[in-house]
């Protein structure tokens, strides 16, 4: 970040104090495969109507490239998430992919729907120790499942859950939890949801929707600062591009390619600086996507045990941890973030 002390674009006749950013990303979201069974009207991708910009980010991760991007990253150990806009069960080559990043000593979290975990699938994922898996559900009547996710296969989705949870058994790992995205067609919901998961499994995660550049139900009661997001995690896209922040699914805010130039020198970049800076010194308004986002508050925890559970808050997310199975949350997959539970 020094290095771009003196850039042109930085205003002079405001005092600016760098704040550190370790060389290369403690977090990776990686969209191997931009491919979905589904299409969830809360998606930023998916959800769009518009099927030209969605044809446009359609792909999947050049095999090579992957391993390129490893090999350069494996020795912080970094906490990767192969997906963004991606089913990551239906990547190409998802068990190589897996074996990857496990054989060198990253810690690997998936979130799928699990429409198409299978048990063969299932025992892959225990064998190669993933270190988490979330299945986003949503809903607990399929006539609220078709609104939030555009199918009625509830039933065929926590069978999916259930399938996994026998065959993990009593290992350690993966840690299995179910999310619930609380938004206005599913929020009459969130309590029986809530009975039907919150003890079964080994976390589950109340979030808020993000709709149109915010999150509308965040509740911010502090000055902002810069998104904690910026100094911890890259987004990087099928083709290689990598954009600042995992809500951008069009690549509006590209800041480099890894494929052409590296993750470390698009990380370091002149480009990622500059958002920096500008988040940094307040001008929130010269990174338009980031100008009436309140996402920066979503790391604030606050913690309490109760009935068998940690129950970990920010204003975004609410975790219900198993205290008898909280050996499977361990640093490594907190990935630059200490305060999130994953």
């Amino acid at each position: 970040m020094n290095a771009w002390i003196d850039a042109e674009w930085v205003d002079k006749n405001i005092t600016w104090t760098p704040k550190e950013v370790p060389e290369l990303p403690p977090r990776l979201l990686i969209d191997y495969a931009t491919k979905c069974n589904l299409r969830c009207p809360m998606c930023s991708v998916w959800g769009s109507d518009n099927d030209e910009k969605i044809n446009e980010v359609k792909g999947a991760l050049n095999y090579d490239a992957s391993i390129k991007i490893l090999d350069e990253v494996k020795s912080i150990k970094p906490l990767i998430q192969p997906n963004m806009y991606g089913e990551p069960l239906l990547a190409p080559r998802f068990k190589d992919h897996i074996v990857n990043m496990k054989s060198r000593g990253i810690s690997v979290a998936i979130n799928t729907n699990g429409l198409t975990l299978t048990e063969k699938l299932a025992n892959f994922l225990v064998e190669v120790k993933l270190d988490s898996v979330m299945f986003s559900i949503d809903a607990a009547t399929n006539e609220t499942l078709y609104k939030i996710r555009g199918v009625r296969k509830l039933e065929k989705i926590e069978s999916a859950v259930l399938r996994m949870l026998n065959i993990r058994g009593k290992n350690n790992l993966p840690r299995i939890g179910v999310s619930f995205t609380l938004q206005d067609d599913n929020r009459n919901e969130l309590e029986k949801f809530l009975k039907k998961w919150v003890g079964v499994v080994d976390v589950v995660r109340v979030g808020l929707v993000f709709i149109d550049g915010e999150y509308p139900d965040m509740v911010v009661n502090e000055p902002r600062k810069p998104c904690p997001a910026l100094y911890n995690t890259l987004p990087i896209h099928n083709d290689g591009t990598a954009s600042i922040c995992c809500l951008d699914g069009f690549k509006e805010t590209n800041v480099g390619n890894v494929i052409e130039k590296g993750v470390k020198n698009i990380w370091l970049g002149e480009s990622f600086s500059k958002v920096r800076y500008y988040h940094e010194t307040n001008q929130y308004d010269k990174v338009p996507f980031c100008k009436s986002c309140n996402g920066w508050s979503q790391y604030d925890m606050s913690e309490e045990s109760k009935d068998g559970l940690l129950i970990r808050k920010s204003p975004q997310f609410t975790y219900y941890n198993k205290i008898d199975r909280i050996d499977s949350w361990t640093p490594n997959l907190l990935g630059g973030h200490p305060e999130l539970v994953l």
